[in-house]
């Protein structure tokens, strides 16, 4: 990778993980989705996503819960369910013909979540999840984000709103955490891949780092800018497509 498209790859990281942490996400699937419009290798992609989703992760993490945006007792249950479905997953190659259609569909479901029609909220009075559903869920969260190298955000929160299982503030805390746990069980299911790391992630990690102080500043105070989002939606489809049809 020549030094003008690292720093543009880079730079459109760090926009993506400014966009992502405002919602209490780390951006696993912008990274992904980036990484797939330059055509970087498969076997890249996942070990990148997941080591700049943990770094992500961890700082948007610490910031909603020291502002109190957080639940453990909703947290605790999907996580349970996620962390070991997640390593198992992790330890699973999928080849490049599966991994790039089940990665397409992924950004797919992405990029219509960031432009759905209008905001999402929760029902005015919030009821946690049984118990079962929740593991259930956890499971199944768990399992996609270690084969695709994600982690989770992208379902969790959706469903925590759509059920009206928390508030949409305490939403995005609960996913950070669940995302940080996720994406080192992911990583820790598949330790080999990280010898196929690239030599531009510091780079990256940069790039990230500051796009989630600015993400998790604005998140933590408002809503996110909508139409940045539906703009980043777009990109996922883009790249959704790229990856189905070439």
């Amino acid at each position: 990778m020549n030094p003008e498209t690292t720093l543009l790859v880079a730079l459109l990281m760090g926009l993506g993980a400014a966009l992502y942490t405002s919602v209490g996400h780390a951006g696993a699937s912008a990274y992904l989705a980036i990484m797939a419009l330059f055509a970087i290798p498969a076997t890249t992609m996942r070990p990148t996503a997941l080591v700049l989703n943990i770094l992500v992760a961890s700082f948007t993490t610490i910031r909603f819960v020291r502002a109190g945006q957080f639940d453990f007792r909703l947290f605790w249950p999907f996580v349970l369910g996620a962390v070991p479905a997640a390593f198992v997953a992790g330890m699973m190659a999928l080849p490049p013909a599966v991994y790039r259609p089940v990665l397409a569909t992924i950004l797919l479901i992405a990029g219509l979540r960031l432009l759905w029609p209008s905001n999402i909220r929760a029902l005015a009075e919030t009821k946690r999840p049984p118990l079962p559903i929740a593991l259930l869920s956890g499971v199944g969260i768990g399992t996609l984000s270690g084969l695709t190298g994600t982690g989770g955000g992208i379902f969790l929160s959706p469903l925590l709103l759509f059920f009206g299982w928390t508030s949409p503030r305490i939403a995005s805390g609960v996913a950070a955490a669940f995302i940080l746990c996720v994406s080192i069980s992911g990583l820790l299911g598949n330790l080999s891949s990280v010898g196929q790391l690239p030599a531009e992630l510091p780079w990256f990690v940069l790039a990230v780092a500051m796009g989630a102080v600015i993400g998790t500043s604005f998140g933590i105070a408002r809503l996110p800018n909508r139409a940045l989002l539906r703009l980043l939606g777009a990109v996922l489809l883009v790249a959704s497509a790229k990856l189905a049809f070439t």
